[in-house]
């Protein structure tokens, strides 16, 4: 008992004299988890990649990417380079280990990255399953950064009073119903 005071005393001590700035809370803080991890159906992903109208031309980035499997089909069905980008490192070694055993690597990367500070500048097409408020946080970003024409996919969820230009409700394999949005930028920054 005696020892667990004096630990929590020497704890306390330190906490108060060394001063906690922002940058050592963030130190501190997890990754940003933008969603949880849940895979989107293939059947899903044909369908998103079928309303971004991809094409070998594209350069297709998929934020909070997972598995790659987004990328990763629309670089073997349509021949379009891609970059996925998540910030669990376990997601990205499994992209990387499925681009190279489909023999894929010369058209996909997956890096480990914040997807709020990531620079998309270059894609032509972005695809998100993320929450509602991800999409919001992640959408002065986007229409900061994209070229007007690019699209922008999202599985189920919206980007708050943005309108999208399409939406498609529909049956996937299981019976479940998937929403489907698409945005196209404008070159108007929307916060």
């Amino acid at each position: 008992m005696r020892r667990q005071t004096a630990l929590a005393a020497a704890l306390l001590a330190i906490l108060i004299v060394s001063p906690l700035t922002p940058a050592t809370l963030t130190a501190w803080q997890p990754s940003p988890n933008l969603a949880p991890y849940v895979p989107t159906p293939i059947d899903v992903v044909h369908r998103m990649l079928e309303l971004a109208d991809v094409t070998k031309d594209d350069v297709l980035y998929d934020l909070g990417c997972g598995d790659g499997r987004i990328v990763i089909e629309a670089a073997q069905r349509y021949g379009s380079r891609g970059v996925g980008i998540d910030y669990d490192p376990e997601r990205i070694a499994e992209a990387r280990a499925t681009a190279k055993r489909r023999g894929l690597e010369h058209l996909v990367t997956f890096r480990q990255e914040d997807a709020l500070t990531t620079d998309v500048s270059e894609a032509t097409v972005v695809t998100l399953y993320l929450l509602s408020s991800s999409n919001r946080k992640l959408r002065p970003n986007l229409t900061a950064q994209l070229q007007p024409g690019s699209r922008i996919v999202s599985h189920a969820f919206r980007m708050g009073n943005w309108e999208p230009e399409e939406t498609q409700s529909f049956e996937d394999q299981r019976g479940n119903t998937r929403t489907i949005h698409l945005w196209r930028a404008d070159g108007t920054v929307r916060p």
